[in-house]
């Protein structure tokens, strides 16, 4: 995998670094769970402005969901 850059991802794209052998809507889904099952990450990630309805992470976003998850 090449190396990962903090940018702005969209959803689907940033699960996918994470879970590259499965479909983008089964990591999308999956994603999810480990965000909520985090404690204060998806707290966190409202406040920062993330809504379950967008499509896209800041780049803070992404860095606060790396902080908590790890590197992909």
């Amino acid at each position: 995998m090449e190396g990962f850059t903090l940018r702005t991802y969209g959803r689907r794209e940033l699960a996918q670094r994470y879970l590259p052998d499965v479909s983008p809507e089964w990591a999308s889904v999956v994603m999810k769970k480990w965000i909520m099952a985090y404690p204060g990450l998806s707290e966190r990630l409202q406040s920062m402005g993330a809504s379950p309805t967008a499509r896209m992470w800041t780049p803070a976003q992404v860095a606060e969901i790396v902080k908590a998850l790890g590197e992909p």
